[in-house]
């Protein structure tokens, strides 16, 4: 091949490789009692806005902004804190069985990463049981240009600890529903299910189609410690994901609790005052970038043999 076509070579070779783009991170983060109370409290909005800006997308439970200026503050210091990037959020509805007490579902994502393209409130009215859930799932079908997999959907769950094994059982009814409703088996599920420590005992799992289905694999294992308080040991937070598509998309043991205390180096009363939960999280492969009309490798390997 003479020395040109050797340079037409590179440079066509150049055009032809795969540039993989930066990974995804979804995180599930059960804030406790978020209001107005920590969004006056420097400190805790610091370490807040810290976590929420690790992640394309992050889940946060237990928020209860009942002046609804709580989560715009979050969202300024957020969007200040992090120039490079801009976020926004959809929340739930108020949720939960007493007006004394109720919560949102509030999901943050990265403007340009992340795309909300579908949002549906769980009715709650299963057949035959029309309260199965104290806090009905916020669902959202999201597009990620970014990842391997683009298009798939995520469901928060925060239940009641007393409640645990049927709430959670219930979300696979959650699941065929949103498989009828929008063609998609490409489902996460995501936040403090309470799966551990005496609310979902063992012996009662085999009841729970989310783990006698096969199907379905759950990232966070029994395991792991999603507390804050070092009296407990816990997995009460999980990611569960349905079908070997997801499964594949996930990057390999990047499911895992991000201890916030010990990477921002908080004592642990510094931490209890955020949460006394650690948020969960997992990363997603990466998509990849194709320079347009890039010559395929089998086009390359006759240029070599015909020069």
């Amino acid at each position: 091949m003479s020395s040109s076509s050797s340079l037409l070579f590179l440079f066509l070779l150049s055009l032809s490789v795969v540039k993989p783009t930066s990974g995804f991170k979804i995180c599930a983060f059960n804030v406790q009692s978020f209001g107005d109370s920590k969004s006056q409290n420097t400190e805790v909005m610091r370490t807040l806005i810290q976590i929420v800006s690790r992640c394309d997308v992050c889940l946060l439970q237990e928020v209860r902004d009942t002046k609804q200026k709580a989560m715009a503050l979050l969202m300024t210091a957020l969007n200040r804190y992090d120039s490079q990037n801009q976020y926004a959020y959809v929340a739930s509805e108020r949720l939960g069985r007493t007006p004394s007490y109720q919560e949102q579902y509030v999901f943050v994502f990265r403007v340009g990463s992340v795309t909300v393209t579908d949002q549906y409130q769980y009715p709650d009215m299963l057949p035959g049981d029309e309260d199965a859930f104290s806090r009905e799932p916020f669902i959202v079908r999201l597009h990620t240009p970014k990842t391997a997999i683009q298009n798939f959907v995520l469901v928060p769950q925060h239940t009641t600890p007393t409640n645990a094994t049927k709430e959670i059982d219930a979300l696979y009814d959650v699941f065929l529903d949103v498989k009828k409703k929008w063609k998609t088996e490409m489902v996460m599920f995501l936040g403090d299910f309470n799966a551990d420590c005496g609310y979902l005992a063992k012996k009662n799992r085999q009841h729970v189609r989310l783990y006698s289905n096969q199907a379905f694999l759950w990232l966070i294992g029994d395991k792991e410690d999603t507390t804050v308080r070092q009296t407990t040991t816990c997995a009460y937070d999980r990611i569960v994901v349905h079908g070997e598509a997801f499964a594949n998309a996930i990057v390999p043991q990047s499911a895992r609790p991000f201890n916030f205390a010990e990477e921002y180096h908080l004592t642990e009363e510094q931490a209890l005052v955020v949460s006394d939960h650690y948020p969960v999280e997992v990363e997603l492969k990466a998509g990849s970038e194709h320079l347009a009309g890039h010559t395929p490798l089998i086009i390359l390997m006759a240029f070599i043999i015909s020069t």
